[in-house]
């Protein structure tokens, strides 16, 4: 006995703690690739939405004429600004967990 704690008793520390270990690693595997699933589907929202607004449906060219790749790039800017500011909000109102 050492410590007050048998080998048993350490042992079975020590498993509890690994087992804690690896749930936390689970766990925040599992955070990633929410976080990872959540930043694709943005990616894909923004490019969507951006497409549509600035891009003329007749793809007369293949690339973008100077005043689609403006409205391009203004409405990405103006999408990812609106996007911080909701995040910004909404990690003031909620307390972090």
């Amino acid at each position: 006995m050492v410590g007050g704690l048998s080998r048993h008793d350490s042992h079975s520390v020590a498993h509890t703690s690994a087992a804690a270990s690896n749930l936390d690693e689970e766990k925040m595997l599992g955070q990633a690739e929410q976080e990872m699933g959540f930043r694709i589907d943005h990616l894909n929202r923004l490019a969507q939405t951006c497409f549509n607004k600035c891009v003329d449906k007749r793809y007369k060219d293949s690339e973008l004429y100077i005043g689609e790749n403006s409205c391009v790039d203004r409405c990405v800017s103006k999408y990812i600004q609106v996007t911080n500011i909701i995040g910004d909000v909404l990690a003031c109102s909620n307390p972090p967990v």
